[in-house]
């Protein structure tokens, strides 16, 4: 995917990214998040509340403040893993995304497809995120 520009520093969009309680304000597919256990850390769990009402149970899998993040969520034999990279540029940071999705059973056929789809959403829902942390850098 795509890098993302984010007007902040690195460590800022990674404090921000990374918290699951965050989740909510930019990643278009949650409602809300539940039983959040801590502070960002690996081993952190938590389970996303979806949209559609599907609600993965989530860990933090890798932490290395302020460059790579990666979250595992699991649902019903599908097995959702997020990297996030952070790279610091002049004007603040850029934020990659790696998303893959498999799925076990009768689900393995699903995997290559919501990879896709993820794939879609995912930069969209960090442009989300970059817009917001600027407002909150700028006063708004």
């Amino acid at each position: 995917m795509d890098p993302v520009a984010f007007g902040v520093p690195a460590d800022v969009a990674f404090d921000y990214l990374v918290d699951p309680r965050n989740r909510p304000e930019w990643q278009s597919s949650l409602r809300r998040v539940e039983d959040v256990r801590g502070e960002p850390r690996v081993g952190q769990r938590w389970v996303d509340v979806t949209a559609p009402g599907l609600r993965p149970a989530m860990e933090t899998t890798r932490l290395d403040r302020p460059a790579v993040w990666t979250e595992q969520g699991t649902w019903r034999g599908i097995t959702a893993t997020l990297t996030l990279c952070f790279t610091t540029t002049a004007g603040g940071c850029l934020v990659t995304a790696d998303v893959r999705v498999t799925g076990r059973g009768v689900a393995r056929a699903l995997g290559p497809l919501l990879t896709r789809a993820a794939g879609l959403a995912v930069p969209a829902d960090l442009r989300s995120a970059a817009t917001r942390l600027s407002a909150r850098a700028d006063g708004q």
